[in-house]
């Protein structure tokens, strides 16, 4: 039975974190080191901010965390900081994106997924327009050697995305997280070693 008041939100709350959510990066971090002092990191459906509480802390005032979201997301203290209001699918959130870093990302963080309808083509559907927007982002601000970590439920859609990270990236692993709600099919794939096209 899906409960939304878990063990894990309880303990966000009790800890200053905006979601339950924050754990999954703190468990990203630990098996996979992905994030160091000093990164530009972006963060994909950032809303409410758990995952950019977390990725601030670790790549400190040095380093830079945009968030891009839908939904407005309520200011964090931290300067470094920075909260774009948009849609992945809009032609013009990669250039946003890029002019809130200032530089080429390090990482990008991609907790995305379709509202589900229960109707699986058209789930099927969506997560592919969000796995593609992703991807159209990813090849526009992520640095030569660079990591994507983005969400996945596994699946044909699954198996065919991850295909399509194997030709930009030199290394892509799925991984399932302890922090995960019980029940849920959702994994992680962990993309490194960008492959940035030259210009001609």
């Amino acid at each position: 039975m899906y409960e939304r008041k878990d063990a894990l939100h309880q303990r966000a709350k009790r800890q200053g974190y905006r979601s339950r959510a924050a754990y999954k990066l703190l468990e990203l971090q630990k098996r996979t080191r992905v994030l160091r002092r000093g990164d530009r990191m972006v963060d994909l459906g950032a809303w409410p901010g758990g995952w950019l509480q977390v990725g601030a802390a670790i790549v400190g005032a040095s380093g830079r965390v945009v968030g891009v979201d839908v939904a407005a997301i309520d200011p964090l203290p931290a300067p470094h900081i920075v909260t774009i209001r948009a849609d992945v699918t809009d032609p013009d959130c990669a250039e946003r994106i890029a002019g809130a870093l200032g530089r080429p990302a390090d990482v990008i963080l991609s907790d995305l997924a379709p509202k589900l309808t229960g109707i699986a083509p058209r789930d099927a559907a969506r997560y592919e327009i969000l796995a593609k927007a992703t991807r159209r982002i990813t090849t526009h601000v992520l640095r030569d050697g660079g990591t994507l970590i983005t969400k996945t439920f596994g699946g044909r859609e699954g198996d065919a995305v991850r295909e399509q990270l194997e030709e930009l990236f030199g290394c892509v692993r799925r991984l399932g997280l302890e922090s995960t709600r019980k029940g849920s099919s959702e994994l992680y794939l962990v993309a490194r070693q960008f492959k940035k096209k030259r210009p001609d």
